[in-house]
């Protein structure tokens, strides 16, 4: 059910997207904005490692008429219809190509009847900040910034340290 609502919204950006003079698709969840492409990807629960695996794959299926085409996607938006884990958030926080490219908006709070949503959106994508807008003005959500309350993680592999005695 959750699911369904997450698609029904999409397909709504979708249909205003093509009003905007931007190209999409009924089949697949992308838009193309001066030749480059932003997929949307709707989740309930994933793994972190998934999730690391599929961020690292840019990789987005455009179909027209009759041919299939693999493209790479310039930004990509996850929309939960679940919390996402902090291992989640980490992944595009803790490294600055992805923060550039990736965007997660957490629809959990709407979904159980909140008036908001959580996002976590470094991107300067123009695709992204119409969603923001569409979610404020066509839901009347609040978007609410994500917050990270751990320590970040540091990264030392290669790095010697000194031993202790």
């Amino acid at each position: 059910m959750k699911m369904n609502k997450v698609w029904e919204l999409i397909g709504r950006f979708k249909r205003l997207s093509l009003q905007k003079g931007w190209k999409t698709s009924e089949s697949e969840d992308w838009i193309e904005t001066n030749d480059e492409y932003t997929n949307f990807v709707s989740a309930g629960t994933v793994a972190p490692a998934s999730f690391e695996a599929a961020v690292k794959n840019r990789k987005c299926i455009v179909h027209e008429g009759l041919v299939y085409t693999v493209v790479e996607s310039t930004h990509q938006a996850w929309l939960f219809s679940e919390h996402p884990s902090e291992a989640i958030f980490r992944t595009v926080l803790d490294n600055r190509d992805n923060s550039k490219r990736i965007a997660i908006f957490d629809l959990s709070p709407w979904l159980e009847g909140q008036n908001s949503c959580l996002e976590l959106n470094n991107t300067d994508s123009p695709v992204f900040r119409e969603f923001e807008v569409f979610l404020q003005t066509e839901l009347k959500l609040a978007i609410k910034p994500v917050q990270i309350f751990s320590e970040p993680k540091i990264n030392v592999s290669g790095s010697v340290l000194p031993q202790i005695a």
